[in-house]
């Protein structure tokens, strides 16, 4: 079993991050619509759906406005998916020395470690995500959204609103690198700069985690051909990969929605700033209700169910192992 481990190891990371590349291409402009219409107040909508945020995007900022943070998201998803995978593998070998099947709640736990696993290189990521993803709703926000300008009618007591309409050319997108963003946090905040929001990513990671991987094993197992044949088709190792990711995506999609407003570092007019998770939680609730928490539910779900899906089907039918000059067969017969 160690041998299969050294051999199968570099495999694995290499298919968790070839994975993680094609899910994210592929998927990258629905997680643009969920992180915007997180990130959008009650009373300042811009965006009505998933399709008219990707439309208004494409508008005002071109094609290429869809994939706004993608190369943070390419350059580190392969160790994210990587690590996350390889560390699934790890705690689930490790839990069963003992030569049993693994319960349920070993199968969460073992999910539940990746999780925590994961995060060193999610938080990260999801924080220089966020800002480039988040940068053009801001500029679209100040080109639509009027000042309120409050004044006092002469001779009288009442207070008139009267809208003042900036003429001025509209403001352009920031172009703001994910390198300019890094040495900004890191000159002003350090290395934690980087990790804000940590408590909120690891308050939706290890929850989706625990769901997805035990969800996930249990529907895979259900396409094995008979005992005496235990491999799955590819196209079932996608269809429970794409199912398991989609019931964990929804599952936890309220701490997607803390997770991103606490990540978020400019905020438009009139957005409030929060003080952590619970701060974060109680505004929600007051300025916007219960609803609030599900804002981006079904952008989220269909950006997770396929990248999930991708991710199965190339670790299953063993790429990195083909480009390692391995076959399945033979890591598991060595």
């Amino acid at each position: 079993m160690a041998q299969q481990q050294q051999i199968s190891l570099p495999a694995k990371l290499i298919n968790g991050g070839i994975a993680g590349m094609v899910g994210v291409t592929c998927v990258f402009p629905i997680d643009l619509a969920k992180t915007r219409l997180q990130n959008q107040r009650s009373g300042q909508q811009l965006y009505k759906s998933m399709v008219d945020c990707l439309i208004k995007t494409v508008k005002s900022e071109g094609y290429f406005g869809m994939y706004r943070g993608a190369a943070v998201n390419l350059t580190l998803v392969t160790p994210e998916k990587a690590i996350k995978l390889a560390a699934n593998d790890f705690f689930r070998h490790q839990l069963s020395k003992d030569g049993g099947r693994l319960t349920v709640f070993k199968e969460m736990l073992a999910g539940c470690c990746a999780g925590m696993c994961q995060v060193i290189v999610t938080t990260p990521m999801e924080m220089l995500k966020i800002q480039l993803q988040d940068a053009g709703r801001l500029a679209a926000q100040q080109r639509v959204m009027p000042s309120v300008v409050t004044t006092l009618k002469m001779g009288g007591t009442s207070a008139v609103l009267s809208r003042s309409y900036n003429t001025t050319p509209a403001p352009q997108v920031m172009r703001v690198s994910a390198i300019q963003i890094t040495k900004e946090l890191l000159r002003t905040k350090g290395v934690t700069g980087l990790y804000r929001g940590l408590g909120a990513t690891l308050m939706r990671d290890i929850p989706f985690s625990v769901v997805y991987f035990p969800l996930f094993a249990h529907l895979h197992q259900l396409g094995q051909r008979s005992s005496e044949d235990p491999s799955v088709p590819f196209y079932w190792s996608f269809m429970s990969g794409c199912l398991a990711g989609c019931i964990a995506a929804v599952s936890v999609s309220p701490c997607d929605v803390v997770k991103t407003r606490l990540q978020s570092i400019k905020k438009g007019a009139n957005e409030e700033t929060y003080n952590g998770v619970v701060d974060c939680i109680r505004k929600i609730l007051i300025k916007e209700g219960p609803g609030a928490f599900l804002k981006g539910a079904s952008c989220r779900a269909l950006v997770i169910a396929p990248l999930f899906g991708i991710a199965q089907v190339v670790y299953f039918v063993g790429v990195g192992e083909f480009l390692l000059e391995y076959t399945p067969s033979n890591i598991f017969s060595a």
